[in-house]
């Protein structure tokens, strides 16, 4: 009897699921439920909810329908587009806002897509906000002066420095201590020839110059000062191409937009090189930087001024110029897997006219821990600091770089000590921490050593034991991100494009847009920032925000080591 009732019941439950299982389909799928009207258009974008997604090409490749009208009978392919539309949803109630959900998400995926293919511009502009105008000067400012390469510099023949867009000549892989390509002999003053040569590559360049954010002047500056720098020449010659293109500028109709403030030239020298300060032959440099039209303009040089506001440094070029993204892995991975047998090292010459330099302490340091240091004196017809090889050899062998100042603040060793993934060791932070400021962290524990050089002169450091006691563990973590820093300290090869790396031109571009957005907005916001702070707190201000005391005050005195 037991038996028979358990029978029967499991009867009348099956025939309930069963009778339960066709009204579901029949309500499912045989009632109208998607009154949405989905275009095609949409549709055939990328569709992406959680982690389901559905393409474009996927449908294409799986002969999937589209879905053309909201009362158009759903074909079985399709019922999966809608499922997947779906899926999270039990009860669907507020059909509206699912609608607008779902075009609002299906227009930014289209957005999406015709940003990275390049597609109508006119919706959506990659470049906007990011247009950049170069000036077509008279050759006579930049490429004419290429031409005359070998009246350039006094004492050697300039003109194989300028091959391959400025690159210089080609220096293959010697001792393996280079890679097979990407490696030029680079002059540390051809920046302007590099930068412009990469200008012209960029891929926000425009015609129209009321679009553009910012307008490029290629001024070969550089070059033109290099030809009168050791001979005597007075300043009228000096300063008649810096007059002549400024006279030049203020008669173009992009001058008067903003005065000038959106334009900016790039130089490849240091900045103490275009400020003389007085009109007398037996001044050094010209006066580029000091006329009223270069100081609305911003300034961009291997080496800035602490105490003016509108000039700003980007790193030196090294001899590292890769083609590709894997060039910079393949070369950041052989400096991690480097063996380095020094603990520390110094290339250059000492400095015994010059009162405040600390070189001589250094080298006599280096001397006295020969076990420790290795030292490249840079001396003599034979120059070894002028070669490559001998540099990067050095600093690829060493754990840290010692980068001391030597005419000015600056140096190109220190990018060179970078690439070669060398932690630099400062004794001033007018020699990159106040200077780098788009390229460099701003806090310089995590890449760096510092040393005042004061502490140095005075034999109160030694820099064997400063070194030294640094633990391993810290050591292992600054060189990382010395080694992570190289894509930011070096410029591409100009005929080529790097995909997952900014370099060095990417980051000042960025930086310049930065700051000619900040002056157009002055004037709507009504603020001059020129009135925010003393110029001679410039270092100060672009670096911390603040110009009351600093601890590094004493490091920025005027004195006779700079010409300004």
């Amino acid at each position: 009897m037991d038996n028979s009732i358990t029978t029967r019941s499991r009867n009348k439950f099956w025939f309930l699921f069963f009778v339960l299982f066709v009204s579901w389909y029949l309500l499912v799928y045989r009632v109208d439920w998607f009154p949405l009207s989905i275009s095609r258009h949409q549709v055939n974008s990328t569709v992406s909810l959680g982690s389901d997604s559905i393409s474009e090409t996927n449908l294409h490749k799986e002969n999937v329908s589209v879905i053309p009208y909201a009362n158009d009978v759903i074909k079985d392919d399709e019922k999966s587009v809608y499922n997947t539309l779906s899926a999270d949803n039990d009860t669907i109630e507020d059909f509206e806002g699912l609608q607008k959900e779902l075009e609002s998400l299906l227009q930014t995926q289209d957005d999406e897509r015709n940003l990275k293919k390049g597609l109508d511009r006119k919706e959506v502009d990659f470049c906007k906000g990011r247009y950049v105008y170069v000036h077509d000067l008279p050759s006579r400012f930049n490429d004419d002066l290429l031409k005359q390469c070998k009246l350039l510099n006094k004492w050697s023949d300039m003109c194989h420095y300028f091959e391959n867009k400025g690159l210089g000549s080609r220096l293959g892989n010697p001792q393996r201590l280079f890679l097979s390509s990407g490696w030029f002999e680079t002059h540390q003053f051809s920046l302007e020839v590099i930068f412009h040569n990469r200008m012209k590559q960029y891929e926000c360049l425009t015609n129209d110059s009321s679009k553009a954010a910012a307008i490029f002047v290629p001024f070969y500056s550089g070059l033109d000062i290099a030809r009168f720098l050791w001979d005597k020449y007075n300043v009228s010659v000096r300063d008649s191409d810096s007059r002549d293109l400024v006279k030049w500028l203020r008669g173009k109709p992009e001058w008067s937009v903003m005065g000038g403030k959106d334009h900016f030239l790039v130089s490849g020298r240091i900045t103490w090189d275009f400020r003389r300060a007085f009109d007398e032959d037996s001044g050094w440099g010209n006066k580029l930087m000091f006329l009223p039209e270069s100081q609305n303009m911003t300034m961009i040089t291997i080496e800035s001024s602490p105490w003016h506001r509108n000039d700003f440094a980007i790193p030196y070029p090294t001899y590292f110029h890769p083609s590709n993204d894997n060039e910079i892995i393949q070369w950041q991975n052989k400096m991690r897997r480097q063996k380095r047998r020094a603990l520390f090292c110094f290339a250059g010459a000492p400095r015994p006219n010059m009162e405040d330099s600390i070189r001589s302490e250094i080298m006599e340091q280096c001397n006295a821990s020969r076990r420790k240091c290795k030292l490249l004196e840079c001396k003599n017809d034979k120059n070894k600091c002028m070669k490559p090889v001998h540099i990067m050899k050095l600093f690829q062998n060493s754990i840290f770089c010692l980068q001391p100042s030597g005419d000015s603040f600056t140096r190109r060793s220190t990018f060179d000590s970078i690439l070669a993934g060398c932690i630099p060791v400062f004794f001033s932070p007018g020699s990159a921490y106040v200077q780098y400021l788009w390229h460099l962290p701003k806090d310089y524990t995590t890449y760096s050593v510092f040393i005042p050089e004061d502490d140095v002169k005075q034999k109160k450091s030694n820099i064997d034991k400063i070194l030294s006691q640094i633990p391993a563990k810290k050591v292992s973590a600054m060189r990382e991100a010395v080694i992570k820093l190289i894509p930011k300290v070096i410029y591409n090869d100009p005929r080529s494009r790097l995909k997952k790396f900014q370099d060095a031109f990417d980051l000042t571009i960025k930086g310049v847009l930065d700051r000619v957005e900040t002056l157009r907005k002055e004037p709507r916001e009504g603020r001059n920032s020129s009135t925010d702070f003393d110029e001679e707190n410039s270092w100060k201000y672009y670096t911390f925000g603040i110009t009351g005391e600093h601890e590094w005050d004493n490091f920025f005195r005027r004195t006779d080591r700079v010409r300004y």
